[in-house]
């Protein structure tokens, strides 16, 4: 008998009939011999219903009363799917995050796993039930408060529970049928990739693909979990994720692997920055006091005139104003002349292991970039990815002309059936 867990994203339990849907899913699922366990988001929207109806009633809502408010809506899913599974002759049990064992860290909002104690998930599953989770949420045992995990908590919570339970594999439900060569929503005719390797969909989850969040593939890929993103709503195979150990002796893995995007950062520059040993230490310690993860940094060769240079870096927007503020409140000490801030880029990142062993990606990428009249702002890479900075308006054209000088393109267009690529 295996033990399959498997995540239910919002838009797979958004209503009432793909509730049932779902149910008969999970109940095939143990038909077929295997035990089950669930982890399941919030329906449709219901979470980001709760935010705004939190600041109606208060501008700056409590954090820990915010957690309670919004674990309501993984409860609610949790709750009919198991009525739902009931309904067609099965035992189920819903559990809550604090009943499943998953024990967090004390922060509200953006709580860390620290550990996973699934004795009355095992309990029921010997008793032969059918075990529901709410994702996304989880219990300290300093506070005895409920914590949330932030977005993406729910992929997150199922990873930990497969992990925590040694499950043979971990199926990731959303509405397209795997993990593709681009976001389907802007480039029609990416491909479904088959296989991709944990290294190289973290480095896709970091630079924008949504598919999948980056915390739950990290957590898999530190604790062996192979995942399976496949669609709610056919029996496609979908695309595996498995582990670089997994695949010794295997084929050699395409140069790339596919191509991200993200419109979610901003860059500030610091103008005029004395040329001298520390200052760019003075300023990147003023950053990590405000907590902000920076991404891209690029310092230009100072001017021979002045001395100075100037440095730029690229961070969320929702930090933006913060680190600029921070910046300002020590612009004399640090001796920095202006400081710009640009809320209009865009980020993309060419993601495939075997750039390893293929000359030439580089030159292909700027190609395709120039041909198609797009400037580049900023560049960055890693040994599988390069990424670079340009204008927000030019992101997804940056995104098709990319893909499509990489050969990436496929023969059909792909689904997205709920029309959120989640």
């Amino acid at each position: 008998m295996s033990l399959i867990v498997q995540k239910y994203g919002g838009s797979s339990v958004a209503d009432a009939e793909s509730i049932k849907r779902v149910a008969k899913r999970i109940v095939e699922t143990r038909k077929a011999g295997n035990e089950v366990v669930v982890a399941v988001s919030a329906m449709g929207d219901t979470t980001d219903e709760l935010l705004d109806l939190a600041h109606e009633v208060a501008p700056i809502p409590a954090p820990r009363e915010m957690d309670m408010l919004l674990s309501a809506g993984e409860r609610i899913s949790m709750a009919l799917l198991a009525m739902a599974i009931e309904s067609l002759g099965h035992d189920a049990r819903s559990f809550t995050g604090s009943q499943a064992g998953m024990i967090t860290d004390a922060r509200h909002g953006a709580a860390r796993i620290v550990d996973v104690t699934p004795v009355r998930l095992r309990e029921a599953l010997d008793e032969g039930a059918i075990v529901i989770v709410a994702g996304f949420q989880g219990f300290n045992r300093d506070t005895k408060d409920i914590t949330t995990l932030g977005r993406g908590g729910s992929d997150t919570t199922a990873v930990a529970l497969a992990a925590a339970l040694n499950a043979d594999v971990c199926e990731i439900y959303t509405d397209v049928d795997g993990i593709f060569s681009a976001d389907p929503r802007i480039v029609p005719n990416a491909h479904k990739l088959d296989r991709i390797s944990s290294e190289e969909m973290l480095e896709l989850a970091a630079n924008g693909a949504k598919v999948l969040y980056i915390r739950a593939v990290e957590y898999a890929r530190r604790h062996g979990v192979t995942l399976h993103v496949r669609s709610s709503f056919n029996n496609n195979e979908g695309t595996i994720v498995y582990n670089e150990t997994e695949n010794e002796g295997a084929m050699e893995e395409p140069m790339i692997a596919g191509v991200a995007t993200d419109l979610s950062e901003a860059k500030i520059t610091v103008v005029g920055v004395p040329d001298i040993p520390g200052k760019a230490a003075q300023i990147f310690t003023i950053v990590a006091k405000t907590g902000a993860n920076i991404d891209m940094i690029v310092q230009n060769v100072s001017a021979a005139s002045t001395g100075l240079t100037d440095i730029s870096f690229t961070l969320p927007k929702s930090e933006g104003q913060l680190v600029l503020t921070s910046l300002r409140a020590e612009q004399e000490e640090t001796g920095f002349k202006a400081l710009q801030y640009d809320d209009q880029i865009g980020k993309l990142a060419l993601v495939g292991a075997g750039m390893r062993t293929n000359a030439g990606v580089s030159a292909k990428l700027f190609t395709a970039l120039f041909e198609a009249g797009i400037n580049i702002e900023m560049i960055s890479t890693s040994e599988i990815r390069i990424s670079v900075v340009t204008r927000a308006d030019t992101i997804n054209d940056a995104l098709r002309v990319v893909h499509t000088a990489f050969g990436l393109d496929g023969d059909t267009e792909a689904v997205v059936h709920a029309g959120t690529g989640r």
